[in-house]
Parts: C-alpha cells; structure tokens; sequence
C-alpha cells in the first residue's frame, strides 16, 4: 500500500508498463513460435503489433489505477464493478476493431487475449476497492489516535490543574505564619517571591516536559520562599550539573517538596534538608529523611499520584518511590533533551 499511497501519474505509469509485461506474457512466451511461422517480410509487421499490444494494456492499466484510486476511490464494491467492467469492455471492442482494421481478421482476440482483458479488470477493481479499504481504515485509526490525543491532553489538562489549588493553599498556611509573627520585611519577601512562582505555575499549562534545568531554576526560587517559612531548618542540596540535557513533566519537583513538608516535622531539632541529584542510570533522585508528625495530617495523596500519573501521560513511565524508614526517597526517570522543541 505505501507503493501506491502516493500514486502521482508517474509512478502508476510505472506500475502500468512493469505490470503490462506480466499480461502480455503469454504472447512473449508465444512470439517466437509465431515468427516462425510468418514469412520473414511480415515479420516487422507482427512485431509492431505485438508492441501496439504491449503499449495499449500498459495505457489501459494505467487508465484504470487512475480511475480507481483516483476518480472513483469513495465508490462501493459494487459501483467499482460496473464501471471498470464497462471501461475494460469499451477498450476490449475497441482493441477488436483496431485488430481487425490493421490484420484485416478478429480470430487472435478470442480467448487469451478476452482472459487477459478480464485480468486487468478483476486486478484494476480489487486495487482500487483494497486501497479505498486502506484508506478507510487509516482514517478511522487516525481518528482513533486523535481521540486519544485528546483525551490524554484533557487528563493532563485535569491534571495540571489540581496542582494550582493545592500549592496555593499550603502557600497561604505560610504566608499566615508570617503574618502573625508580624515579620513584614519576610512576609513582603515571600510574597514577591510567591508571586514569581505562581507565574511558573500559571505558565505550566502551556507546557508539558520542561528542561531539567528549567525545573530546577524554579525550585532555587522555591528555597528562599521555603527558608523564610522555616527559618532556615529547611534546606536543599541540589547536585545535577548545570549542563544536563534532561527533561522531565512540568512541576515534577513542587509536588515532592510539598510532600516532605506536610508529612515531616520540621523544627530545630528535625532540622530537613531535601537532596536531589542524578543517580549513575541517569534518574531524579530526590530524598530526604523522615521526621513524622505526631499525628499525621489528612491528605489523601493527590501531589504524588498526580506526578505519576503525569509520568505515564507523558514519559509512559513510572516513578519509583523507596522508604526505609529513615530516609524517603522518590526516583525520576529523565528523557533526553529535544532542543527542536524550544521555543
């Protein structure tokens, strides 16, 4: 089907005079036995019919594939039929009587020469009805994998969503600490330095794998906000190399970081630090150690599940979670860098 799928003129042309020496075969086979009995004066004669033979079914092969995947490539089985059988019928009258005109008898157009007509009808019909089927079914996959598209970006979209709301919430628990330590100079700082993350996070809907270092760009802002919060008892160690071609889905970082915080105690004496760095496979890995609260909050573990379920939308991969008690430990697969989608 990919021979045909771009059928330009030439091409079918092609097709036509390779296919015509598959038809006019049995007149090849038979030619020299012919000339054999042919005075030799007739013999440029009965060559040049046999060329005119050769030149009119590779011209009618031709005809029919033009109108078969061209003209009439929406038509039933049925219609396909009826004029492909009339065309080949028409030239087959019309071969006749060029047969009579230049040999003076029709006795060499009986049944070779009728079979061979029927060949390149049934051919002709079952290319173009094949293709027509081709087509269809190509349509309707494409169709198919639009609604999947679609329906993977709605998710996604769903997806994305649900992270804004959430952050925003755990943001203003912050910002209400500060407001009632009556630190104006730290509750400004945070503010400004929230506001230029809900502007990543307001972005990231236009986005679905971001540069690992674009990520962690985002996450450097992220720690001041998060040191003015804790007074310094929260703390990261960021060891990727600055030149990483890696990406990874939008805000895969923010939903980890949050995780640890609502799920650790972090105080003077549970002092955290967040390490993320790239394992010898090339994976995320980010870890820390684990200080349970005394009562654990309610959450229903949307940030996580909402991460892997980004991972297998857009990496079709999962993420790896380890915890042995003493430290926690999430592992992120990276995709290499494809610059040709930067913009």
């Amino acid at each position: 089907m990919n021979l045909l799928e771009n059928h330009s003129s030439f091409k079918l042309l092609t097709i036509s005079l390779v296919s015509a020496v598959f038809i006019v075969y049995p007149d090849i086979a038979c030619l020299p036995w012919e000339l054999s009995f042919l005075d030799s004066s007739r013999h440029a004669a009965h060559l040049t019919f046999f060329f005119f033979r050769y030149i009119y079914f590779t011209a009618l092969i031709w005809g029919l594939l033009i109108f078969n995947l061209k003209k009439a490539k929406d038509l039933c089985f049925k219609q396909r039929s009826i004029r492909t059988f009339v065309a080949t019928g028409v030239t087959y009258a019309l071969f006749v009587l060029i047969m009579f005109l230049w040999t003076g008898k029709i006795h060499g157009a009986g049944s070779i020469v009728l079979f061979q007509f029927f060949v390149v009808f049934i051919v002709s019909t079952f290319v173009g009805h094949l293709f027509m089927m081709y087509n269809v079914q190509r349509k309707k996959e494409q169709e198919i994998e639009q609604l999947k598209i679609e329906n993977l970006q709605s998710r996604y979209d769903a997806l994305t969503n649900q992270i804004n709301p959430h952050f925003f919430f755990n943001s203003l628990n912050g910002l209400t600490a500060l407001v009632r330590k009556g630190n104006e100079e730290k509750t400004l700082a945070y503010v400004n330095d929230m506001s230029d993350i809900f502007r990543y996070i307001l972005q990231s809907d236009k986005k679905g794998l971001v540069s690992l270092s674009e990520e962690l760009t985002f996450i450097e802002s992220f720690r001041y906000m998060m040191e003015v919060r804790f007074a310094n008892k929260l703390s990261f160690d960021i060891e990727v190399p600055a030149d990483t071609k890696r990406q990874l889905p939008v805000l895969s970082l923010l939903p980890l970081i949050d995780n640890v915080i609502m799920h650790n105690t972090i105080d003077s004496y549970h002092k955290m630090n967040i390490r993320i760095r790239l394992n010898e496979v090339g994976e995320l890995v980010v870890s820390n150690p684990i200080y349970p609260k005394l009562s654990q909050p309610v959450t229903n573990g949307t940030g996580i599940k909402n991460l892997e379920n980004r991972f297998v939308l857009l990496m079709n991969k999962h993420i790896r979670i380890e915890n042995d008690g003493k430290t926690y430990t999430v592992y992120l697969s990276l995709k290499e860098h494809d610059e040709s989608t930067d913009s």
